[in-house]
C-alpha cells in the first residue's frame, strides 16, 4: 500500500516580483499568484483529486496558497515546512545569491545551512506521512528552496526550477519518498485581470 504527497510552492509575491530575497521574511501574494493558485486548484478538480489532509508553511504567502487552491478545506500550519532562512540576505537582491549549492552560505550570514534545510523539511513531511492511513493523499503547500532542498534529501533531482504554484507529486511507501510527476502550469499573465 502506498500513500501520495502533493508538495506545492506558493504562488508568486510581490518579493518575487521584485525579485528580492524572501526567505523568512514574507510578502503577499500578487494578483497573478492568487491567479495560479485557482489553477492548481483546478488542476487537482479537473483530476478528481481529493485530499485527506492538508499542510501548509506558518508563512502567509503559503497558507494564503492552500487557502485559494483548496477553499474551506481545513488544514495545518506547521513551522517544519517553512522556507530556508537566508540571514542577513532576507530580502536582499537575488543577484546576491552565489551559484548553487549553497552548503553552510546562508548559515555563516546568520540563517541556516543547506543540510539544515533538508533535514527540518524530510523529517516533518516523513513524520506527516507516517501517521496518514494507506492510499492517503496529502497537499503541503512551502517555498521553492525548501522544496529543492526536500527534493534532494529524498534521493530525487529536478530537472527544471520550481515555478510559482509547482506541485511535485511523490509516491510514499516504507518510508521512502519517490518523485513521479512535476507539474508545473502554464499561466496566461491576461487571466490577471479576471
Amino acid at each position: 500500500m502506498s500513500k501520495t504527497l502533493y508538495l506545492m510552492r506558493h504562488g508568486e509575491t510581490l518579493f518575487n516580483q521584485l525579485h528580492l530575497i524572501q526567505g523568512w521574511s514574507d510578502s503577499p501574494l500578487t494578483k497573478r499568484g492568487q491567479a495560479q493558485a485557482r489553477i492548481a486548484g483546478e488542476y487537482f478538480l479537473k483530476q478528481g483529486i481529493r485530499f485527506d489532509a492538508a499542510y501548509s508553511s506558518t508563512q502567509e504567502r503559503a497558507s494564503d496558497t492552500l487557502e485559494r487552491v483548496v477553499p474551506g478545506l481545513s488544514y495545518q500550519r506547521l513551522k517544519g515546512l517553512k522556507e530556508w532562512n537566508f540571514g542577513r540576505f532576507e530580502a536582499q537582491p537575488e543577484f546576491l545569491n552565489p551559484k548553487p549549492p549553497y552548503g553552510d552560505f546562508f548559515k555563516y550570514a546568520g540563517g541556516e545551512s543547506q543540510s539544515e534545510v533538508e533535514e527540518h523539511l524530510f523529517e516533518t513531511l516523513s513524520e506527516l506521512m507516517a501517521v496518514c492511513s494507506e492510499r492517503s493523499k496529502v497537499l503541503a503547500v512551502s517555498h521553492g528552496g525548501a522544496l529543492t532542498c526536500f527534493t534532494r534529501a529524498t534521493g530525487n533531482q529536478l530537472s527544471r526550477g520550481l515555478k510559482n504554484c509547482c506541485i511535485l507529486q511523490f509516491h510514499y511507501a516504507d518510508g521512502q519518498f519517490t518523485l513521479e510527476n512535476v507539474i508545473n502550469h502554464d499561466f496566461n499573465p491576461l487571466e490577471e485581470d479576471n
